[in-house]
């Protein structure tokens, strides 16, 4: 089994910082990318910032400059550091982890649950 676990979640007042985590879990025995994606409220899922395996970065238009992307592979950790925070980017905040698991020939996309990032103005 693996498992990824959120936290850093939470209230925070416009221009304030978050950090977000994502804890994989299990028999694990590679890690490849990692990914952030938010859901505002009544909108689609979107990309906002990921790593490659090599450690490359890509972030959505909107977050450069204020959200960054890292990882601690020994940890088997993602984070997502988000300052100067604004009203738009409250959503609901899901880590991705592509991952290949001891019972697995070959890596796959594990999900975490879902952290809330709420942004009063």
């Amino acid at each position: 089994q693996v498992h990824l676990v959120e936290s850093g979640g939470g209230l925070v007042v416009a221009g304030g910082s978050l950090r977000l985590s994502c804890a994989a879990s299990g028999s694990i025995t590679r890690l490849d990318g990692m990914a952030w994606h938010r859901q505002p409220p009544g909108k689609q899922r979107e990309l906002v910032a990921s790593t490659s395996g090599g450690g490359t970065t890509n972030y959505v238009d909107s977050v450069k400059g204020r959200f960054t992307i890292s990882r601690d592979n020994v940890k088997k950790t993602n984070y997502l550091q988000m300052n100067s925070l604004k009203p738009e980017n409250a959503a609901v905040y899901y880590c991705f982890i592509d991952l290949k698991a001891t019972f697995r020939v070959a890596c796959e996309g594990y999900w975490g649950q879902g952290t809330q990032v709420i942004v009063s103005s």
